[in-house]
């Protein structure tokens, strides 16, 4: 951890920001949320995409995981239709993801990641994977206490659906290793705020091992 890092989270935590939720029951039934690993962003030829193959590799390693605990799993996409690239703020502001359009390879999950029949891969336009979507009605219906959030990017989309899940009251894991941004400065100022905030950050063999002990059933 950098000075500076250290230095504020002593700060945080003579104020009482930063607890953390793992020291008690963080959930007995987690589910997975794959934000945005399609080829737009894990491919560097993509306009918005950057080198994420760490990422999206050991992102498969804990998606075998959840897999084998049979834990749900959801993926999500950005996809636009042609008349949202003239209406839409985001796209005047992010240029970039105007190629993400619907049918394009570019919306596809990454083919290292392909979701499994019954893994839901969830449609949305803006950065949060609730906003405009029934993720909160589907992690509901599964039974979903804890969310494990991987994807892309960690400032962006990652942390929209960090705050969202805080926000609908589940305990959120963010495996380190998971996520990822076109920029390290960026990545580290966000994976700061979300853990001191919004959920606990953790290595990836920490969130295995919580997984190792959960339920099989909810």
């Amino acid at each position: 951890m950098s000075e500076w890092a250290e230095a504020v989270r002593e700060q945080y935590r003579d104020r009482g920001v930063g607890e953390r939720l793992t020291t008690g029951d963080a959930g007995r039934w987690p589910g997975v949320v794959v934000v945005d690993l399609i080829n737009g962003f894990t491919d560097p030829a993509s306009p918005p995409g950057s080198d994420l193959d760490a990422v999206v590799d050991r992102t498969a390693q804990l998606l075998d995981r959840a897999r084998e605990a049979g834990l749900p799993v959801f993926f999500t996409t950005i996809s636009y239709e042609r008349r949202d690239l003239d209406e839409l703020v985001w796209l005047r502001k992010m240029p970039a993801l105007r190629v993400l359009t619907a049918g394009s390879r570019w919306v596809e999950v990454d083919e290292r990641i392909t979701p499994r029949e019954g893994e839901p891969v969830i449609v949305k336009k803006a950065a949060s994977a609730f906003h405009g979507t029934d993720l909160a009605q589907q992690l509901a219906a599964a039974g979903v206490d804890t969310v494990i959030v991987c994807g892309a990017t960690t400032s962006g989309c990652v942390r929209a659906t960090v705050i969202d899940a805080c926000a609908e009251n589940h305990v959120v894991l963010v495996p380190r290793e998971c996520v990822g941004d076109r920029a390290e400065g960026p990545h580290e100022a966000n994976m700061f705020d979300i853990d001191a905030k919004y959920a606990d950050v953790l290595g990836l063999d920490e969130v295995l091992q919580h997984l190792s002990r959960v339920v099989t059933a909810p």
